[in-house]
């Protein structure tokens, strides 16, 4: 993750290629179009219900990466 602020849209696109997932896939597991994903990769913020759904669709904990990058001085 980067300095300063966390990117959540960066940090979803990283684990997404780091897991091999197909861009269509994975619009389709969120019921949105590939469109909408590439506007996720670009949001700096994401709202926690949508957040708590794309943690589940990847089996990744982004609250958990938040939490690392809260506790840092």
């Amino acid at each position: 993750m980067q300095e300063g602020n966390p990117h959540i849209g960066e940090l979803i696109k990283e684990v997404v290629a780091r897991k091999g997932i197909r861009t269509t896939w994975f619009a389709e597991q969120l019921g949105c179009h590939r469109n909408n994903v590439y506007l996720i990769y670009s949001r700096p913020w994401i709202d926690t219900e949508t957040l708590m759904k794309i943690s589940r669709i990847l089996e990744h904990n982004f609250f958990e990466d938040l939490s690392k990058w809260y506790k840092q001085p």
